[in-house]
């Protein structure tokens, strides 16, 4: 980018206090030198991003450091032939935001294989309340579909008010799957509802592990979110030939288990990565969420935000009090 622009963007930095975000005037010349700079729209709010702006050095090595594994917006310096100047496109995860500055910044730089088009029947606002979030839940849910269909029985959803358990819930039951939600939220029964589960289960159900090392089958499949005991047991549940993916250790990384479900139900257990999914199997789940699985109540499903209120929404994240999707809005900046 030969223009040199000067921007907004929330920086956190390391103090004799502790980590603090705050908005500062950023220059263009100040991003990494890559083949796509994007003017951003919109970012998301992650709980990754939450960890990076507060200092957790296994996200974020090195500060000051803009956050932001989301983006989208329009390209407005390109040196490859995939995109052109006014293309509109999509920037999640790799390493976006962790150790390069992310989409919580009015313009950001990355490699041409970091990019995507917006497909044309999504909006700039649809692709951020879907984000990593929406891309997480789809290739959950793909993964998932291949092996069970909706006549097999229940699917199971952890951490179902959070980002990616929200939009999985919705898009598994546009597909007609039955979804029993597993939230720790008991007031929001109505949301979940409203998203399309059938039934509702109360987290503490699942998070003492039995000590058998098989029970009673309940789930056709699941897409766990949060990992630790909540996951050993919807395993454990799980019937014959059932498949449960995972994505999310925020409960724990550990995973007390037996290798009984496997061997004697052969339950399939599939482990889902978005970070470093290359850019054509990307493309293709963009189009599926730009269509047919789209949620019908996408729009209903977020908080839009300003980056002047990204520290109090950081700190509701960290604290488990947020619910659905935060969007930031750049440009209104």
């Amino acid at each position: 980018m030969t223009d040199q622009k000067e921007f907004k963007a929330f920086v956190v930095e390391e103090t004799e206090s502790g980590f603090v975000g705050s908005i500062q005037q950023k220059k263009t010349t100040d991003l990494p030198q890559n083949d796509i700079v994007v003017k951003v729209r919109y970012s998301s709010l992650n709980y990754k991003d939450a960890l990076s702006a507060s200092g957790n050095k296994g996200v974020t090595r090195s500060y000051p450091h803009t956050p932001g594994i989301d983006a989208v917006g329009t390209v407005v310096s390109s040196k490859s032939d995939k995109f052109k100047i006014n293309d509109q496109v999509i920037v999640t995860s790799y390493d976006l935001g962790m150790n390069t500055a992310g989409g919580f910044g009015q313009y950001i730089s990355v490699p041409a294989e970091w990019v995507v088009s917006l497909p044309a029947e999504m909006s700039m606002k649809e692709a951020m309340i879907l984000g990593t979030a929406g891309l997480t839940a789809a290739i959950s849910v793909f993964q998932l579909i291949k092996s069970v269909k909706p006549e097999d029985g229940k699917i199971a959803v952890s951490g179902a008010t959070g980002g990616v358990g929200s939009l999985a819930v919705a898009i598994l039951a546009k597909l007609g799957y039955q979804v029993s939600a597993i939230s720790g939220k008991t007031t929001e029964k109505g949301f979940l509802a409203e998203l399309g589960a059938t039934e509702i289960l109360n987290r503490s159900d699942f998070s003492d592990v039995q000590k058998r090392p098989i029970a009673k089958a309940q789930f056709a499949g699941a897409i766990d979110t949060v990992g630790g005991d909540i996951l050993v047991n919807i395993i454990k549940s799980t019937q014959a030939m059932g498949v449960v993916t995972c994505c999310g250790n925020v409960a724990s990384a550990e995973l007390p288990l037996t290798v009984y479900p496997f061997i004697l139900r052969g339950i399939s257990l599939v482990g889902i990565d978005s970070q470093n999914l290359p850019a054509h199997c990307r493309q293709g789940a963009w189009d599926k969420l730009a269509s047919e699985w789209k949620p019908e109540i996408l729009i209903d499903v977020f908080n839009e935000i300003t980056l002047a209120e990204l520290n109090e929404n950081i700190s509701q994240m960290l604290q488990g009090k947020l619910k659905g999707r935060t969007i930031i809005d750049l440009g209104s900046e």
